[in-house]
């Protein structure tokens, strides 16, 4: 999929693990790391908005496109 999730970049930098950002969040740890591995077919926008308020980020900074190598 071309879409990327750089959640892994940004708990880095806020130095921040999955499980504290997890219950920030209000999400499971299981679905932090389907987020992180890339395996989201979709994100609500409220999670982004908690996401993005959780780690004081905007949207590109968790999200990014590539072009599909098959295109």
């Amino acid at each position: 999929m071309p879409i990327v999730v750089d959640l892994d970049v940004m708990l880095a930098r806020r130095k921040m693990s999955v499980g504290d950002f997890a219950d920030a969040v209000g999400i499971s740890p299981a679905n932090v790391a389907v987020l992180k591995n890339n395996r989201a077919k979709a994100v609500r926008f409220t999670t982004l908005d908690a996401i993005c308020r959780v780690l004081d980020c905007q949207p590109g900074d968790v999200l990014r496109w590539e072009p599909d190598p098959a295109d």
